[in-house]
This record gives structure tokens, sequence and C-alpha cells, in this order.
């Protein structure tokens, strides 16, 4: 596809659609909006920063790009790791940023109605505060709830509450030559043809825009405690998870971690955490409607994992005790990135029973490569982070050794009956080893949705499909 060079009558046009003041190009545009939290993975300016504010201008955006053969990247925080939203072919940077509105918090019916800007935190503080509980907890909490749903991020209570898509019930989306429809609606029931919503959901803002999003609430738990659980060794650590899974004790969350890790994690926050005495580390958490519902499950989580060669259980029943620890857990990425001149991320997911398995594996490729490489992720849905460091090689055997890690690591996955992305989405930097994971069929499928949608390969150009 042949995208038109922006001119300074698309800019002048664009600025009629919008504010002057939300339209800037050249030298005022900032550089941090060339990538995402992965620079890695390139850096892209954009040719026009286009800051919208509602449907109409997005619309209004859309419907001009379409007309001109104009590409369009929409973005909200940036906080993406994999190239997702980082203008490729330049063109129209199409910032949600400033639609941040929480419109509605309905205590009647447990939805809420946003816009895409909304901060994950600030809404999860909105909803708390009226009683209620918005389940989804990706472990970038300043991520905004449109990226979220793009890329149908998951994070760490997903072992009991689900994922992002569990939560949308409906969406208004601007198409990307502008016209703007409905997907989706109020009621839990729906059977009237094929779900554009759910197609919309995970698209990586490739097949439409969404603007305002309807989200399902549930009444918030009334009691919470997480269990902190020390291992000799990370191989015992993690072939404990299909115990507790089998147990039906049904925690929110099952983290693994490896002391290197929490660490780093200290390091960075200048705080130290609860116990660095062992090798690895469950982090479970309980909520229900009672604190006793809440002590029957743990206590026997905490008989399992004590079994199963646990050296402690380490109780966290304080809003205190439980920020210390999940505090250093949402710090893991920016302590590593910290730690290490450069950086390159695997996201993948693998079936439960797996996962020793997949993270073993991971520690041949330590000795065989001589790169350092940490893991941590979400043992109770099979969800995997690995980070391989740069440290001090030097670029170009930096450059060979981490091509030939991540196509094992991936390939392992795939090998495991695992996918190559678990909540992070492909992006442009993936893309290279979707059809290993999911078959020339579904890649091709996945062309044809997007030729469907988009004719023009304007919307997001050079992600999840090329």
């Amino acid at each position: 596809m042949r995208y038109k060079e922006l001119t300074a009558e698309d800019i002048h046009r664009l600025q009629d659609i919008c504010s002057p003041e939300r339209v800037c190009s050249g030298e005022k545009i900032n550089t941090d909006y060339a990538h995402d939290e992965m620079p890695e993975y390139g850096k892209f300016m954009p040719g026009v920063l286009v800051e919208a504010v509602d449907t109409r201008e997005v619309a209004a955006v859309m419907k001009y790009a379409y007309a001109n053969t104009i590409p369009v990247t929409p973005r909200g925080s940036g906080t993406g790791l994999c190239g997702g939203a980082v203008p490729v072919y330049g063109g129209i940077l199409l910032s949600l940023a400033k639609m941040n509105r929480i419109l509605e918090i309905d205590g009647e019916n447990l939805t809420a109605t946003v816009e895409p800007g909304v901060l994950l935190m600030d809404l999860i503080k909105a909803v708390a505060e009226k009683g209620l509980f918005y389940p989804p907890d990706p472990g970038e909490k300043s991520a905004t709830l449109g990226g979220n749903i793009m890329t149908n991020a998951g994070g760490m209570r997903a072992v009991k509450y689900g994922v992002t898509r569990d939560y949308v019930m409906a969406m208004t989306v601007v198409l990307p030559n502008g016209e703007v429809v409905r997907m989706g609606g109020r009621t839990t029931k729906n059977s009237s043809g094929y779900s554009l919503r759910d197609l919309m959901i995970g698209s990586e803002g490739t097949l439409g825009i969404a603007t305002e999003i309807l989200l399902k609430l549930i009444p918030a738990p009334k009691a919470v405690i997480s269990l902190l659980v020390p291992f000799r060794d990370l191989e015992t650590c993690i072939d404990t998870v299909p115990k507790i899974i089998r147990s039906k004790t049904v925690p929110t969350a099952i983290e693994f971690m490896q002391r290197e890790v929490i660490e780093a994690a200290g390091k960075y926050l200048g705080k130290r955490f609860p116990d660095n005495s062992s090798d690895a580390y469950l982090l479970l958490t309980f909520d229900g409607s009672s604190g006793e519902e809440v002590e029957r499950s743990y206590e026997q989580a905490a008989d399992i994992c004590l079994s199963a060669g646990a050296v402690d259980v380490l109780l966290s029943d304080t809003e205190e005790r439980q920020e210390s620890v999940w505090s250093a857990r949402g710090a893991f990425l920016e302590a590593i990135k910290s730690s290490t001149p450069s950086m390159d991320e695997c996201d993948v997911v693998v079936p439960r029973n797996r996962i020793a398995e997949y993270v073993r594996y991971v520690g041949t490729l330590e000795q065989r490569y001589g790169v350092r490489i940490r893991s941590f992720g979400h043992a109770g849905d099979g969800n995997i982070h690995v980070y391989l460091c740069k440290d001090d090689l030097g670029d170009e055997i930096w450059k060979k050794k981490c091509a030939e890690i991540m196509k094992a690591l991936y390939d392992k996955a795939v090998e495991l009956e695992g996918q190559v992305s678990g909540e992070h989405g492909i992006g442009h930097a993936k893309i290279p080893y979707l059809t290993n994971s999911i078959g020339e069929t579904s890649v091709s499928l996945m062309k044809g949705i997007k030729r469907v949608f988009d004719p023009k390969n304007i919307l997001n150009p050079g992600k999840v499909v090329r």
C-alpha cells in the first residue's frame, strides 16, 4: 500500500477537525511518541500528532485519513511492550489520552461507562469508592482501558476472574472509514449474529477504535488475604501450582517469582521484600465474601504448599503487608529494565501443567548462551514473562544471541501447546512468530478480516498481520 505524504494542507485540515493546540507536527512532537515501553523494537516518528477528545473528532479524523489514504496509529498511554502503538509508517498518531472521562458508574446494573483514555488505576479507585470491583488486573496500572481492551489484557487475577474480554459488554467503535457503530449491548445474553464486539477485543487497534466502553463490574470482596510462600528451588515452586489448582481452592492470583527478580525490585523501590532468603516464591491471593471463607481457602492452600516442600508460609493479612508484597511484584519489569542497558521481552502462555517444563528450558538457554535471563509470571494461567538482559554484551553479539534465544523460546511455547502472547499482544515485534504459533490458515483468515474492515490498510498498519 502506498500512503499519501502529509502536507501542510493536511495538517490544516486536521486542525479544522480538532482544536489547533491539539494538533502538532515536526519538532513539536515529543519523541516519546516514536516508541512504547520497548524502544528496542524501533523508533518511528509520526508526521502529525492529533489529540482527540470525543467520538466526533475520532470519526472525522478517520474519515479524512481514509479518503486520503493516510495511515493512522491509535495510542493510549504508550505502555505496550510489542510496538503495537508506534507509527511504523508515519502518518497520523491519534492520541486518545485526553478521552479520559468516567461517564457513569451504575451501581444498580453493576456497569461502568468509560472513555478509552481512562487509566486502569483511576477506574479501580473510582468503583472501589462505591463498593464495587473491576477484576482485570494487568501489571501496568497506568495503562489505558482502551489499550487493555485492544490487547485483551489479562493480569494477575485472571485465574479466578478471567481477562478483560470477560468484562466488556459493549463499545462504540469508529471504523477505518470513519463510520461509527455500536457493538454489544447492556444485556448479559446475546446470540444475535456474529460477535463483532469480541472480534474487536484483542485486535490491537487494527480493525477499529473504541471511543466509549461499557464495562461489567461486580461487588467488591469483603476480605482479601495474600500468602507469600518461599521454596528452596524454582522447580519445586512451579510443580506445586497444579496441586493448588486441583484442590479447587480457587485463588484470586497465583504468581511465581525468583529471588534475583525480588532483589532487583527491592533495590529499585528502595525497600526490602518481606523475605528474600529462598530461591523461588509463590504469591497467592484469596478473596471472598467473608473472612471465614477466605481463611478456609488459604489454610488449605498453605497445607498443600508445605506438603509439597515449601520452606514456610508467610501470611499478609494487613493492608500494609499486602502493599509491601504487591508493590514489589508490580515493579518487576521496571526493576529489570533499570538493571541493564537494553533488553528483549517474551510473553508466552503455556498450559498450566507445562509451566515448570518451560521455566526449566529457559534456564538451559541462559546457561547455553551466557545471557542473563529473568522470568516471572502468572502461574495460575500459564502466562510467563521472560526478559533477556544485554548487560555488557557487544551490540552484534547481543543481536545474534537475542534472535536465537527468542526463536527458541517461541518454538518451545508452541511445542508445549502454548501461544506466542499471553496478554501483551503481537504488535509489530512478534509478527514473525505468529504463523508458527497459529498456522498459515488462521493467519490468512486474520488477513481477510483485516481487508473487510480496512481495505485501504490505513488503521494501525504493520501490526498483527501484514
